[in-house]
């Protein structure tokens, strides 16, 4: 006869937990607070400090810093609104005030500029009334007037895709490579056209006088210090035919012709029937002197000649 298995489950011991195998998440629920926590939370309980006070003393003190922290609130918004039309107020006279003298400056510059037109055309009708048989020569040489006549027309430009550099001018041992004009090179190429024969040379339009000055700043070339941007067209009166011959024959015209093959730079030459350049800005005087038996309207002498 076939005896039982003894059951050796004990009764008393309890059912294991279905989730039993979920421990760290049944852990993460049973203790939602972290002990470090609770045990504050049990050292309060046993000092018997609570979050709320209890006492009817201790309520009127919070109550009262709740008042007081409310009307400084209040106090500081009001403010705020108070202040906000005068700071507009203010901030709107400060933009007419901006504006103000941002008109008066332009006035003045107005007044400036007519000055000097003014300025201008009197000592053009002087060199004139003055000049003797040379007034038209002077005038022609000084840049006072309008120049118009047969002349060459001579373009020159950046090679293409020519970048800036930041090496400054050309140095005299030898070319950088970026294919940029530089002033040295307008330099060359207006002494070149001047002592080919031309009677008068422009620059973009920027008449050259006997005290004209071609310099750099930086990468830009300016003329008389006025800035200037490729394609430069240099304009120059003279016999156009034989000017713009000699000049390519010359030493200038050769090393422009050296630019043009090696490094790029693009040039343009040819003679036109009718040139105009516009006068010089303004003229420059270097010495003044009095008119013999010049005198003021009190009968004083107008005194010595500056110089």
């Amino acid at each position: 006869m076939s005896q039982q298995r003894p059951d050796r489950s004990n009764p008393n011991t309890p059912a294991a937990r279905p989730d039993a195998s979920m421990s760290l998440l049944t852990n993460v629920m049973d203790h939602s607070l972290d002990d470090g926590y609770a045990e504050a939370a049990a050292r309060k309980s046993e000092t018997g400090v609570r979050g709320l006070p209890r006492t009817l003393r201790a309520k009127l003190g919070l109550a009262a810093g709740l008042v007081l922290a409310a009307l400084v609130v209040t106090v500081g918004a009001a403010q705020a609104r108070i202040s906000a039309p005068t700071l507009a107020k203010e901030r709107e006279e400060l933009i007419n005030r901006i504006q103000k003298g941002t008109g008066e400056a332009d006035r003045q510059q107005k007044r400036v500029d007519a000055l000097r037109d003014d300025v201008s055309r009197m000592q053009r009708e002087a060199l004139k009334k003055h000049g003797g048989d040379k007034a038209e020569l002077l005038a022609l040489l000084s840049g006072s007037t309008q120049a118009t006549g047969p002349g060459v027309k001579l373009v020159v430009d950046d090679a293409k895709g020519a970048a800036s550099s930041g090496g400054g001018p050309r140095e005299s041992s030898g070319f950088s490579d970026t294919g940029r004009v530089r002033d040295r090179d307008m330099q060359r190429v207006v002494n070149g056209l001047w002592a080919s024969g031309a009677e008068a040379i422009s620059v973009n339009g920027q008449r050259l006088t006997s005290l004209s000055a071609i310099r750099a700043a930086g990468d830009a070339i300016l003329v008389d210090n006025k800035p200037l941007v490729p394609p430069y067209t240099v304009l120059a009166v003279g016999d156009g035919q034989r000017l713009s011959t000699a000049f390519q024959d010359s030493a200038d015209g050769q090393y422009l012709h050296v630019l043009q093959e090696n490094y790029g730079v693009r040039t343009r030459i040819s003679a036109e029937n009718e040139v105009t350049l516009p006068p010089a800005p303004s003229l420059i005087v270097r010495t003044a002197k009095p008119q013999a038996g010049a005198a003021k309207a009190d009968g004083a002498d107008t005194g010595k000649g500056t110089s």
